[in-house]
């Protein structure tokens, strides 16, 4: 990951600031199959300060399994909420911004077309990541979440389209690096996998029709274990699995709505749902009240509404089968995951760089590195 941009003449990291003026500040833009995601930070001591966060649902996989492409409505959603997102980088004075697009984007025939027409309409540029980077930048969002008196985690990164495994040595290194000298690439991740299975891909291949739910829902979970099964590159890890010596630790909206549903919030909380400790059990609790409740039942729900009623369940059985493969008894839920992971790396001074090209045309663009 190189270098982005800095505004002509502007501090970098946490080096003294002339005039006394206010922190640099730094933007991560994710835009996934499901949501559309910003957060604009400013470097503290030992991390980063947010300082705005915006989230919005634009459904932007939607339909993408059955075309091929990107449907028209998506896209447009999409920009909307890009419009807003370009906004907000530019009146805060980001003097790093890193703009990433996921699966959607790498599976739909026009995606391509689709970036180019961001970066003309909003100024934004997008960078499709491979699921490699996903994996690895997801990890590194929730590195202040993994136990390390444990010998091994499973960081599961759900999102609309696809879902990245990761199996972590916590005894390894990497791990500790102060900010400044912190590089995702560098992270004791010994095997990782990416699924093209997320909430909305699932959904939209097991449409919920009534009738039978439970045979309903262990159709999914069974599509899934399908998948993670014949992966056999973590099987170095079994014996620590077996053992009880690794936990979980899982990022996704609808394992955060699951967690907000276990503790029965009248309204979502992020500070009480970030870094829960969550047993098998309570999972499996959890994901019963879900499969007992109407999807209008379930829009009702605080921590679920309206627009993740049809997709909360395609989430839990995600979950649930990834917990069948690689048992755990302890699953850690992160409100936080790729944003995260990308402001550690744009505030590091670990990253290799190099030498960018600039396109011309369409309105000056919010600039992201490559």
């Amino acid at each position: 990951m190189s270098e982005a941009p800095r505004a002509q003449g502007g501090p970098r990291g946490d080096r003294p600031r002339p005039h006394g003026g206010p922190p640099p500040a730094y933007a991560a833009l994710d835009l996934g199959t499901n949501n559309c995601r910003l957060l604009v930070a400013t470097p503290t001591h030992g991390g980063f300060r947010v300082v705005e966060a915006y989230s919005r649902i634009v459904r932007l996989g939607e339909g993408l399994t059955l075309t091929g492409r990107m449907s028209d409505e998506a896209m447009d959603r999409a920009l909307a909420a890009l419009t807003v997102c370009a906004e907000k980088i530019r009146r805060r004075k980001c003097v790093r911004i890193k703009a990433i697009a996921t699966q959607a984007c790498r599976q739909a025939e026009n995606g391509p077309e689709f970036i180019a027409r961001v970066a003309s309409e909003t100024g934004l540029r997008l960078q499709i990541i491979t699921p490699k980077e996903e994996a690895h930048l997801s990890v590194a969002g929730c590195v202040n979440l993994l136990d390390r008196e444990a010998q091994a985690a499973l960081v599961v990164d759900v999102g609309g389209g696809s879902t990245e495994l990761s199996w972590v040595d916590l005894k390894g290194q990497g791990l500790d690096a102060r900010p400044r000298q912190f590089a995702p690439w560098r992270l004791p991740i010994k095997a990782w996998l990416s699924v093209p299975i997320g909430v909305v891909t699932l959904a939209e291949r097991f449409p919920e029709a009534g009738g039978d739910v439970q045979g309903w829902f262990r159709a999914m979970v069974d599509a899934v274990k399908e998948r993670i099964a014949a992966f056999p590159h973590a099987d170095s890890f079994r014996e620590i699995f077996d053992a009880g010596g690794a936990h979980m630790v899982g990022t996704s909206g609808a394992i955060t709505s699951l967690a907000g549903l276990h503790l029965d919030l009248p309204r979502y909380d992020r500070n009480l749902v970030d870094g829960l400790w969550m047993t098998r059990d309570e999972c499996d609790g959890t994901i019963s009240r879900l499969l007992a409740w109407t999807p209008a039942e379930r829009a009702a729900q605080p921590c679920i509404g309206p627009d993740r009623a049809d997709l909360v369940l395609a989430g839990a059985a995600i979950l649930q089968a990834v917990q069948e493969m690689w048992p755990c008894e302890r699953v850690r839920v992160a409100d936080r995951g790729l944003r995260e992971g990308l402001l550690m790396s744009l505030m590091s001074d670990e990253q290799p760089r190099r030498r960018r090209k600039r396109g011309g045309g369409g309105r000056k663009p919010v600039e992201a590195a490559s």
